[in-house]
């Protein structure tokens, strides 16, 4: 991998360990440099300067975007502002047609996520489909991506589960369960409250369509919030949704 990264304080060169604050990953510098604008390799950066490192980096995950760099020797006491980890927020599984393709779809899913440090994705073992992976995706354009690129790519011929969502369970003892998989839900006894993801939802229609979409989004446990007319011919509706309605088939009625 080779990480971009602007240097806001102090000073890195060649041979410097630097450490990947949350990752908590420590790295050696073997190259550093400059965009100009092909890659131009220098001995060190100061502050205000934006270059790039190589340091043997071989996971994404590694280095995430927006983490923060310091050096290992003289390590900053936190790092600054603005990360944020990707969550999952769709689950669904992944299960091989054929069961001998199994190895060859944890194959791919380990290739994918070098390049993809928001895929997860954990074994799983269904009694009707067999062995297979749950995998979580940050919506379902990621989802679709993921498979066609495991069909593409790794020619997989895949069964996906129906997409879910993430749960938060809080049972009798006070204990918080997040919950991606129906087969983990506490039994009904155990269970004081169940919540789940909303999704703020801004549908801009022609005039026509209001009423049916309305219909659609009531059907669907949706809280109108409100309307704007954009246009003579054009609306725009605003729904809070629960994100489960939506990762069905709420785009294809």
């Amino acid at each position: 991998m080779i990480v971009y990264f602007r240097v806001m304080d102090g000073r890195v060169r060649k041979g410097d360990r630097v450490r990947l604050m949350a990752s908590r990953k420590e790295y050696e510098i073997d190259e550093l440099g400059v965009l100009s604008p092909n890659q131009v390799q220098v001995t060190d950066l100061h502050a205000g300067e934006v270059g790039y490192l190589a340091a043997a980096i071989k996971a994404v995950e590694d280095a995430r975007v927006g983490d923060t760099i310091t050096l290992a020797a003289t390590a900053a006491s936190e790092p600054l502002p603005g990360y944020v980890e990707a969550k999952p927020m769709v689950f669904c599984g992944l299960f091989p047609i054929d069961a001998d393709q199994f190895e060859d779809l944890r194959e791919a899913l380990e290739k994918l996520k070098l390049s993809d440090a928001a895929l997860n994705y954990e074994p799983e073992t269904s009694s009707a489909m067999g062995f297979g992976f749950r995998c979580g995706f940050l919506g379902l354009l990621h989802m679709e991506i993921v498979q066609e690129r495991l069909e593409r790519e790794y020619d997989l011929d895949l069964i996906t589960t129906a997409p879910s969502v993430v749960y938060r369970v809080t049972t009798l003892k006070g204990e918080v369960l997040l919950i991606d998989n129906p087969s983990k839900l506490p039994d009904p006894q155990h269970r004081e409250k169940i919540e789940e993801p909303y999704v703020q939802v801004d549908i801009i229609t022609p005039e026509e369509y209001v009423g049916t979409l309305m219909e659609l989004c009531q059907s669907r446990r949706g809280v109108f919030k409100d309307m704007k007319y954009l246009t003579t011919e054009r609306t725009t509706l605003i729904y809070e949704l629960p994100l489960a309605e939506v990762a069905t088939d709420f785009l294809t009625r």
